[in-house]
């Protein structure tokens, strides 16, 4: 028997180290797994790839010491990277990256998404595998642009003089570059195909993947119709390869802000996706200012509570799941530092849970919630600054300031309120089988 899996049964328990063996399914705007109800709370881990890599910045051993650690809070969902391009000369990127150009791969780390995907299902977790990124921290969107005549990224902030503005117009881009396009299609089809040397199976048949999801966080800006296009065209292509496996897009949700170009009852109406997602970013959206907490923090309560709600009744309306599967804030007054307090955290992300909780109690189709991100035991060495080659893997991407959203396993006040959750959601039932 393997180390890991000696340590795990000490954790766990032997009974819960059996992996479920069935796919994810929908079933009447709810989830169900192996014919039972399935809710969950998850974890964004998008690193883990990354993790399992035998080459630079794997950490095989970490990596499983992680998946216990979350297995063991109950977490049993993780949103995952699976998808980064190249090449790793870039800055505020994922290095190595999966892709170095189109067609080619970085075998080390294919080989690290390999063995993610096995320990995840020893483990009896399931993964949301997110193939493509709006944002340049992966390499994304804007790099098959670029890749197909876009010229030179303009990178958004920490960039001097970057503007967001400007970035997500290139990046948009995209959805119109049949080229870049293809490039996307090519590498989907890789990896759907792709047999897993460590479970035996094609993607396709792989139980521990819970669904494909098109993109993380994908706009519309100012090329919505095309953006609609290729949900559509997208979702299709993927239920061609795969008749197994959920798909999703990814999506903020209607956002904050109207030239984000998003419409989250049209986006998620497509026949091929399957369920609905929404993020909710009280920071990020300018709701909260944690050096402002007595001012801003009741207001952004109301305003996630909200958003919330308006999202689960459009997903209602149109009869499909939804999965609030990012939110996230910041250590007490904005620190970055690992020692400093999570007071704030642990209020709103009890808050979070709770509305999600409560909603999900009263059947509507909410069905998940996945906070923003898991660190474990890694600690950023020049909190505040953003990631380098070399440095550890945290819960905020390369382009962040490190230490900002990460939850680490010292937290363990938030390690509670996570696994309290995570109790409640796994004990649910749609109401008509409590009838």
């Amino acid at each position: 028997m393997k180390t890991w899996r000696l340590l795990a049964v000490l954790l766990l328990g032997s009974a819960q180290l059996c992996a479920a063996s069935g796919f994810v399914r929908v079933n009447n705007s709810h989830f169900t797994r192996d014919g039972k109800p399935y809710y969950f709370i998850g974890a964004n881990f998008w690193q883990g790839m990354n993790l399992g890599s035998k080459g630079p910045g794997g950490n095989r051993a970490l990596l499983v010491r992680e998946l216990l650690r979350l297995k063991a809070m109950g977490v049993t969902n993780l949103r995952i990277m699976a998808a980064s391009e190249g090449p790793d000369t870039e800055p505020w990127r994922m290095v190595p990256a999966l892709q170095k150009k189109p067609g080619s791969y970085n075998k080390e780390l294919f080989d690290g998404l390999d063995y993610f995907i096995s320990e995840l299902g020893q483990l009896g977790m399931t993964a949301v595998v997110t193939l493509n990124n709006f944002w340049p921290w992966s390499g994304g969107m804007a790099q098959y642009v670029s890749w197909r005549g876009g010229g030179q990224i303009p990178y958004p902030p920490p960039a001097e003089g970057g503007d967001w503005g400007t970035y997500q117009k290139y990046a948009a881009q995209f959805y119109s570059n049949k080229e870049a396009v293809n490039d996307y299609r090519d590498f989907v089809k890789t990896l759907i195909k792709r047999k897993n040397p460590y479970t035996k199976r094609f993607y396709r048949d792989e139980p521990a993947i819970m669904a494909w999801e098109l993109a993380n966080e994908p706009r519309g800006n100012a090329n919505a119709a095309d953006f609609n296009a290729w949900i559509a065209n997208t979702a299709a292509f993927i239920k061609s390869l795969d008749k197994n496996h959920l798909v999703t897009t990814g999506s903020e949700g209607d956002t904050p802000y109207p030239d984000a170009g998003m419409d989250f009852a049209k986006n998620h109406s497509i026949p091929g996706i399957d369920y609905s997602t929404i993020h909710i970013w009280a920071t990020n959206w300018n709701w909260y200012d944690p050096l402002k907490k007595e001012e801003t923090y009741p207001v952004a309560l109301e305003k996630m509570k909200d958003y919330l709600k308006s999202h689960v009744e459009k997903a209602a309306a149109f009869g499909k799941p939804v999965v609030l599967e990012e939110f996230g804030i910041g250590r007490d007054a904005g620190s970055y530092d690992a020692k400093s307090g999570v007071s704030v955290r642990d209020e709103y992300y009890t808050a979070v849970f709770e509305a999600a909780y409560e909603s999900a109690k009263s059947g509507s189709p909410l069905a998940g919630a996945a906070f923003w991100a898991w660190a474990g035991e890694s600690r950023p060495p020049r909190p505040g600054q953003p990631w380098k080659a070399g440095d550890p893997w945290l819960g905020d991407p390369p382009h962040e300031f490190q230490g900002w959203y990460s939850v680490y396993d010292g937290d363990t006040t938030t390690v509670k309120v996570i696994t309290e959750y995570a109790a409640k959601f796994s004990a649910l039932t749609p109401p008509e089988e409590n009838k």
